[in-house]
C-alpha cells in the first residue's frame, strides 16, 4: 500500500496519532537524509505524539543535486516515511514518522526557501550537511548558486530589514564545536555578501553546540522490498537504524524552542565533553575499524566488529589512546560506553556497510582522529594505533585491495588523494605531506615514524599481520 496521508489508517504499524494538518512549521532543516530522519525528526515526532509540538513541524530544504530524489519521494508520500529499528536479537520495530510536513528544493525556487527561512514562524534553522559543508567556496566561485549559508544569509538580511527576530541555528554535524563552526561559516558568508549583516548576526543569532548519536546505514533496495513484503508498506525511502539514540544540546536559544527534553533530549550548559566523547570514540572508532576491515575482506560492519582481532584493536585504541584525551563526561562511564560501542557496531540488523564508513574520509578523519593524535603528541601519550588507522586509510586510498581487486574511493578529494596514495610505495610520506588534510602533522617525526612503520607493514605483511603486530609487540 502506497504511503500517503490517505492510507495511514490502513497500515498495520503505528502511525502518527496527531492531526498533521494542524501542525505549523517551526523548523527548517538543511540536509534531510537518513540520519536526520532517524534522529531529529523522530524526536519532534515524539513531541507531536505527546501533543506538545504543534508549532514545531519540519520543512526540509535541499540544495544539492542528490537532494532531488528526496524532494520527489517526500512530496509523493506527503512527507511520511517508515522508521525501522533493528535490534541485535533480530526483531524489529517499525512506525511511520510524520514530523516532516514540507520540502523545498532551492535550485527549483530559491525565493521559496528564503521566504521559509525569513518567516517569523521559523524559529530554528538546523542542518546536517556533513563536515565538508562548512567549507565555503572561493569568493569568486559559484556566486549565483544557492548554498546553505548563502540562503541563510539572504534570509537573515531580510529578517533584519523587516524587524523579524533572528532564528536559532542548530548544527547537527559531527564536528567539534559544531555551533561555532556554523557561526563562523555564516559570518564569513555575510561579510562577503551583506555589509553590516555579520555584526547583526553576532549580536542576535544563537548557535548552540550539539552532540548527535545514532548509527544509521544507507537504505538499500532490500530494506524497501522487505518492508513491502513483510508489512505491506510501499515506502520509496524508509530508514533503518539501531535502538540506541542520543541528542545532547546546549540550552542556548535566541527565542522559542520546542520542549525537546520531554522527548529525551539532554539540554546542558556545556556540550563539549559529550561531543568529544562521541567524535573521538564512535566516529574515530569507525575510522579505526573500516579501512582495516575492508582490507581484511569484510563488507559489513557487524561482521568486522565480531572479528576478535578487529574488536581487540578497537578496544585498545579506546583504552590507550582515545579515552586519555577526554575530560570526564557527566553521567557516563567511558569504559562502559566503549564496550557498548563495540556491541552497537556488531549489531547485524542494521546492515551497515564498511563502504559507508570509508566514504568522505578527508572530511571525517581531520575532525575525529587527528585531534586524538595531536593531543597525545602534546601529552606524550601513545599514538601507535591511531597512526596505524591513518596508514590503513592511505593504503585503502590506493584503490586496490590485498587480493588485487579495485576499491572505489568515494571522497570529495579523491581526485588528488588517490594519485598521492598510488605514489607512496616509492614515497612513503606522500600521503601525510598533504597539508590540506594533515596541516603540519606530517612533519612531526613521532607521528611520521609510527605512520610509515604501519604503512610499510600493510604493504609487506598485510592488514591482519599488521594488527597482530600492533597489539602484541612492545610499545614503539
Amino acid at each position: 500500500m502506497n504511503l500517503r496521508n490517505t492510507t495511514l489508517a490502513q497500515l498495520p504499524i503505528p502511525v502518527p496519532g496527531y492531526d498533521r494538518t494542524g501542525v505549523g512549521i517551526g523548523i527548517a532543516h538543511f540536509g534531510i537524509g537518513g540520519f536526520h530522519r532517524a534522529h531529529q525528526a523522530v524526536y519532534l515526532d515524539e513531541l507531536l505524539r505527546q501533543g506538545r509540538g504543534s508549532g514545531w513541524g519540519i520543512c526540509g530544504v535541499g540544495v544539492m543535486p542528490a537532494d532531488r530524489r528526496m524532494r520527489d519521494v517526500l512530496r509523493a508520500q506527503d512527507g511520511l516515511y517508515t522508521l525501522v529499528v533493528e535490534h541485535p536479537d533480530g526483531h524489529r520495530d517499525a512506525r511511520i514518522i510524520g514530523s516532516i510536513l514540507d520540502y523545498r528544493y532551492a535550485p527549483d525556487d530559491p525565493e521559496a526557501v528564503i521566504a521559509l527561512l525569513s518567516a517569523p514562524t521559523t524559529h530554528i534553522i538546523s542542518m546536517t550537511i556533513t563536515e565538508g559543508g562548512y567549507r565555503l567556496p572561493d569568493a569568486d566561485m559559484h556566486a549565483d548558486e544557492p548554498s546553505v549559508f548563502s540562503l541563510i544569509c539572504t534570509a537573515l538580511a531580510r529578517r533584519r530589514e523587516l524587524g523579524v527576530a533572528a532564528p536559532t541555528i542548530v548544527s547537527c554535524d559531527n564536528i567539534e564545536h559544531n555551533g561555532e563552526a556554523a557561526r563562523q561559516a555564516l559570518v564569513a558568508q555575510a561579510s562577503r555578501r551583506h555589509p553590516g549583516l555579520s555584526d547583526w548576526i553576532i549580536e542576535h543569532t544563537r548557535f548552540p553546540n550539539s552532540m548527535v548519536d545514532r548509527i544509521t546505514p544507507a537504505t538499500t533496495p532490500d530494506v524497501v522490498a522487505e518492508l513491502q513484503h513483510d508489512l505491506g508498506v510501499e515506502d520509496q525511502w524508509p530508514v533503518t537504524t539501531e535502538p540506541f539514540t542520543s541528542w545532547v544540546l546546549e540550552d542556548q536559544f535566541g527565542g522559542n524552542r520546542p520542549h525537546l527534553e520531554d522527548a529525551g533530549v539532554l539540554l546542558v550548559d556545556d556540550v563539549e565533553p559529550y561531543e568529544l566523547m562521541k567524535l573521538r570514540l564512535l566516529n574515530a572508532g569507525h575510522q579505526c575499524l573500516c579501512y582495516f576491515a575492508h582490507l581484511c575482506g569484510y563488507r559489513f560492519v557487524s561482521d568486522a566488529a565480531r572479528d576478535p582481532l578487529l574488536a581487540e584493536f578497537l578496544l585498545a585504541y579506546f583504552d590507550s589512546e582515545a579515552i586519555p584525551t577526554l575530560p570526564p563526561v557527566p553521567g557516563i562511564d567511558l569504559t562502559d560506553y566503549t564496550r557498548t560501542l563495540v556491541e552497537r557496531f556488531a549489531n547485524p540488523g542494521t546492515r551497515d556497510t564498511v563502504a559507508r564508513l570509508c566514504a568522505y574520509s578527508s572530511d571525517g578523519i581531520p575532525n575525529w582522529l587527528l585531534p586524538v593524535i595531536r593531543d597525545n603528541l602534546a601529552s606524550g601519550g601513545s599514538i601507535r594505533l591511531a597512526s596505524a588507522a591513518v596508514a590503513s586509510w592511505a593504503r585503502y586510498a590506493e584503490g586496490v585491495d590485498e587480493q588485487g581487486h579495485p576499491i572505489e574511493v568515494v571522497d570529495g578529494l579523491a581526485a588528488s588523494l588517490v594519485p598521492i596514495a598510488e605514489s607512496q610505495r616509492a614515497h612513503p610520506s606522500a600521503f601525510i605531506e598533504n597539508t590540506t588534510v594533515f596541516g603540519d602533522l606530517g612533519q612531526v617525526r613521532r607521528f611520521a615514524d609510527a605512520y610509515r612503520w604501519a604503512l610499510d607493514s600493510l604493504h609487506h605483511r598485510g592488514a591482519r599481520a599488521t594488527l597482530q603486530a600492533l597489539l602484541h609487540r612492545g610499545s614503539r
